[in-house]
């Protein structure tokens, strides 16, 4: 199968490292026009100019989208991709998480997804073709101990999707959600480190923390972010126009169901 995303703009949020980063990639490996979007001024540039050398299309655009979307919509006011990949995630005990807590998690892990789609969805349908997905994860369905608050925001971006889904029937627009499951990113070392006690080298510490915290998974390791990302590049492009309002796990037999 052949994925061409020629004359495609497509806007990942949370796209300086990570997951992200690695969904950029693989869009402007199929061709499409990437808008890459961050807080952090100096890693969006960073990242943008890490996928130019490899001969990528990309706009860096930094923005708080939490707080303000404004910088990126006045720069970039139509899109055909949306990806709501931004997201936030620390262990905290349940009985110790504050009000601003709640809010700060649902403000950027469910809200800054909605802001962007209901502003880039209409046009979307307008033209008659376009593609919005929401990176969801494994904790959406498996609430983690650890950090319920950010497992309701991943529950919450199940139903959000669906609902735009809905909204764009019959359109040519398609909506879904990609669940994905414990993945290697920097942000997901460190909170092993958190989890697992010891200087373990990676390796041993991986191993532990699957073991110890994340047996249900099937794979026994952590899913790389390109495995992530492939899922993303194939619902994104014509082959999958026959998918929405679906949820599609990249989880690696984490969520112990035949269905989310």
């Amino acid at each position: 199968m052949r994925i061409d995303l020629s004359g495609k703009t497509a806007v990942v949020t949370g796209s300086s490292s990570g997951i992200g980063l690695a969904i950029a990639a693989g869009l402007a490996g199929s061709g499409a026009r990437v808008v890459l979007t961050g807080r952090d001024e100096r890693r969006v540039v960073a990242a943008a100019d890490t996928l130019r050398s490899t001969g990528a299309r990309v706009r860096p655009v930094a923005v708080d989208l939490a707080a303000d979307a404004a910088p990126l919509l006045e720069q970039e006011p139509e899109t055909d991709i949306l990806i709501n990949n931004l997201g936030v995630y620390a262990a905290q005990p349940a009985l110790e998480i504050p009000d601003e807590e709640w809010r700060r998690y649902f403000e950027t892990n469910v809200l800054a997804g909605i802001r962007l789609t209901r502003h880039y969805l209409p046009g979307m349908m307008s033209r008659g073709w376009g593609r919005v997905q929401f990176i969801a994860s494994d904790s959406a369905v498996v609430i983690p101990a650890e950090m319920i608050h950010y497992g309701m925001t991943k529950t919450a971006v199940l139903g959000v999707s669906r609902g735009f889904a809905k909204a764009a029937a019959g359109t040519g627009v398609t909506v879904n959600t990609v669940i994905a499951g414990p993945t290697h990113t920097g942000g997901v070392e460190e909170f092993v480190r958190q989890m697992v006690p010891g200087d373990l080298p990676w390796d041993e510490a991986q191993r532990r923390f699957m073991r110890d915290h994340r047996p249900q998974s099937l794979l026994r390791r952590l899913i790389e972010p390109e495995e992530i990302a492939n899922m993303v590049v194939y619902l994104s492009s014509a082959q999958a126009s026959a998918t929405t309002g679906g949820a599609l796990r990249v989880d690696g037999g984490y969520v112990d169901a035949i269905l989310p």
